[in-house]
């Protein structure tokens, strides 16, 4: 039976829900409720037109807004949910009132973590997210000489990057060793932060943020190795789920604060559903709590929430996480895990790399790719993998998540066929070789 199904958030979870709740019964009413002045586009590509990658922020947009009028979804924008009441199935809207639900799916996103320094209400502080902001942002970029990004986390190397193809004095700061160092491996990362050098950026690791400095607007940054100037700073924090209105309407939250939810997207409270960046997902291989992934999973969450809001039966399987994104003059990925995370949860694991080549070592472009298997010992089951090249990267990490889901070996891998062609694979596939020597060690061990 047809019935309403409100959706707060309009990124890619709340725009795959809305989408999802039509699919499920094209009779349902959805309405989608929006704080920014649009939906779908990527966020995802803003640090691209910064670089100048990308020529124009319009490119970023993916439909008109009155695609969603013809495809019959109510979007609200610029207009903020302040209350949600589970029990009595309504929630509150700044300037509409009181606004019933048959089911409700919750799509609030993230925001950054506040950097907990003083000078942090500052102007000239640029939290990457909204493409409007992004808009008026560039136009500070294009007078601006120098900048500072603060944390190397994945908008922090899209932003580092970026502001070096602009020509601006570039420096990062962080408090980790290297670069991604919460999730990648330091000798993944080494040749991207010799790109950057190249490219003149100056990188401040093992540096913790102290505070900003101005008066009124920021005009540089103080760290634990000194002062830094600053025309601007990007923010590039942790992402944390947005879930204040979630909370205090009762819901479950997981150990990173998103919302618990189950394999059909459904949170703890009878008819709500929640899905990405707000909402927490288990690993597949070691059932720890993740939030905060790509958007490709938030969109597919998305579906999956608004199909089962909408009256339908879909599952969302536990997270592998293929992920991978431009670093200076490289493309770092991978799957699940790599040895920085295994050993910080105390996983114990065999290791195969190689260095190898993405096409015929004659063929004009070639470039050079570094993978690197982590497996289970004795069963050689294949929990994670890492890798850092010039380009085949988002290929090999997507099917690595998909050797991981479905339990190859090591063994599998190392007999594995592969494309060999001059222009666009080596002879030699590099995952293979990976194997081969992870099968070796295994052996000597």
């Amino acid at each position: 039976m047809p019935h309403k199904t409100v959706v707060v958030g309009g990124g890619a979870a709340g725009l795959g829900a809305a989408g999802g709740v039509k699919a499920a019964d094209p009779a349902n009413d959805v309405v989608v409720y929006t704080q920014f002045e649009d939906v779908a586009y990527s966020p995802c590509g803003i640090p691209y037109v910064h670089g100048k990658e990308i020529e124009t922020f319009e490119a970023l947009f993916l439909a008109e807004k009155e695609a969603y009028v013809r495809a019959g979804i109510d979007v609200h924008y610029q207009t903020e949910v302040t209350a949600i009441d589970v029990r009595r199935k309504t929630i509150q809207v700044a300037g509409e009132g009181e606004v019933s639900w048959d089911r409700l799916v919750i799509a609030t996103g993230f925001h950054y973590a506040d950097p907990g320094v003083p000078g942090s209400d500052l102007d000239g502080l640029y939290y990457v997210k909204n493409i409007r902001q992004a808009m008026e942002w560039d136009k500070v970029i294009d007078r601006a000489k120098v900048a500072v990004v603060v944390n190397a986390t994945p908008l922090g190397l899209e932003m580092v990057t970026a502001l070096a193809h602009r020509g601006i004095e570039t420096h990062l700061i962080d408090p980790h060793p290297w670069p991604l160092a919460e999730m990648a491996d330091p000798d993944i990362m080494a040749p991207v932060e010799e790109s950057w050098r190249e490219l003149g950026v100056r990188l401040h690791f093992n540096t913790t943020l102290e505070a900003f400095l101005g008066s009124g607007r920021v005009r540089g940054v103080l760290t634990s190795q000194g002062e830094l100037p600053a025309d601007f700073a990007v923010v590039a924090t942790h992402k944390e789920p947005e879930n204040r209105l979630a909370a205090q309407a009762g819901l479950k939250t997981g150990p990173t604060g998103g919302l618990i939810v189950d394999e059909r997207m459904a949170t703890s409270a009878r008819d709500v559903f929640a899905a990405g960046d707000c909402a927490e997902l288990p690993h597949g291989v070691t059932g720890v709590g993740l939030q905060g992934l790509t958007g490709s999973h938030a969109y597919a969450q998305g579906k999956v929430a608004g199909f089962n809001a909408g009256g339908g039966s879909k599952t969302y399987q536990p997270v592998y996480i293929p992920w991978g994104t431009p670093a200076g003059k490289w493309i770092i990925g991978g799957a699940s895990f790599g040895e920085t995370t295994a050993k910080a949860l105390g996983i114990p694991y065999v290791l195969g790399a190689a260095d190898g080549i993405s096409r015929a070592r004659y063929y004009p472009g070639v470039k050079k790719v570094r993978v690197k298997l982590l497996a289970e010992p004795g069963s050689l089951r294949l929990i994670g993998a890492q890798m850092v090249g010039g380009e085949g990267i988002k290929e090999r990490a997507d099917f690595l998540a998909t050797a991981i889901k479905f339990g190859l070996t090591l063994n599998d891998l190392a007999v594995m066929e592969n494309v060999y062609s001059p222009a666009i694979g080596a002879l030699n596939e590099p995952i293979v070789v990976a194997a081969q020597n992870g099968v070796n060690a295994a052996g000597k061990g």
